[in-house]
Order: structure tokens, then C-alpha cells, then sequence
């Protein structure tokens, strides 16, 4: 895979273009149906953000499409193979424009909604929210 394909951007670089102004989130995992349901039900009501969560496998319960991914700002993946398959599944289509995806590094050792997983991942997730909505309200200023 080439530079363009792998998007090394940072997601701090890319500014939302919701017309709400709102950020775009994607949460992704494997089967859509611990980790990234959680995080999507962690921030469903943060009036700064738009969310959706899917999964890389084929039975899973919501299974990421290329329309998520041109939907997004910006992708949270829980592992490493979460990135690579995305890659992998969307790799085939030319010139293909990845949103940033950041890997959480959050294990599939949780149920839905326990409070220790809602802790790691908001953890996790806050303060990069935080340093994308910074930035991108920055990026409005100048």
C-alpha cells in the first residue's frame, strides 16, 4: 500500500465537514457487540459529536461499509488487526480516502456497558476528542 492509501495524516489534521459541526466518529471492533457498541452508547448524547460503531467481521452484528468510512471524520479502532482489516477489506478501491484511524489498544475482555470498559474507554477516547475538537476550532479561527 502506498502513503495515500494508508492515510498517515493525523486526525487532528483533518478538519470535520458535518454541516451540523459536529465531530464524526466511527468506533470500530470485531463483532460489534461489546466495545463498540459501549463507546458509541458512551458518547450516542455528546452534542459535539456524531457516532457509529461497526465491526470487521463478517457476522457481526453491524458490519463497517465503505459508507462509514467516507462518513467519518475520524475511526477508533479497539486493535491493531481492526486497522489492518479495514485496510484490507477497503484496499481494492483506487485512491480510496481512509479517514484517520487511531488504535485504542483496548483488549475483548469486556461485556457491553461494564463499567470498567466504559472507564478505559472514555479513558482513551476523551482526550483525543478533546485535541480534535481544539484543533478543529482552531482551524476555524485562522
Amino acid at each position: 500500500m502506498d502513503d495515500k492509501k494508508n492515510n498517515s495524516t493525523s486526525p487532528a489534521n483533518k478538519i470535520p465537514s458535518s454541516e451540523s459541526g459536529r465531530l464524526k466518529v466511527l468506533f470500530v471492533c470485531s463483532a460489534n457487540m461489546q466495545r463498540s457498541p459501549t463507546a458509541e452508547k458512551i458518547y450516542r448524547n455528546d452534542a459535539r459529536l456524531e457516532v457509529r460503531s461497526a465491526g470487521v467481521r463478517a457476522g457481526a452484528n453491524r458490519r463497517i461499509s465503505e459508507n462509514d468510512l467516507r462518513w467519518a471524520d475520524v475511526v477508533f479502532v479497539m486493535e491493531r488487526e481492526h486497522k489492518l482489516a479495514i485496510k484490507t477489506l477497503f484496499d481494492h478501491i483506487p485512491d480510496f480516502p481512509f479517514p484517520p484511524i487511531e488504535v485504542l489498544d483496548i483488549p475483548d475482555e469486556f461485556d457491553f456497558m461494564e463499567p470498567a470498559l466504559v472507564e478505559v474507554l472514555k479513558s482513551a477516547i476523551d482526550p483525543e476528542i478533546d485535541h480534535l475538537l481544539a484543533r478543529r476550532n482552531k482551524g476555524r479561527q485562522n
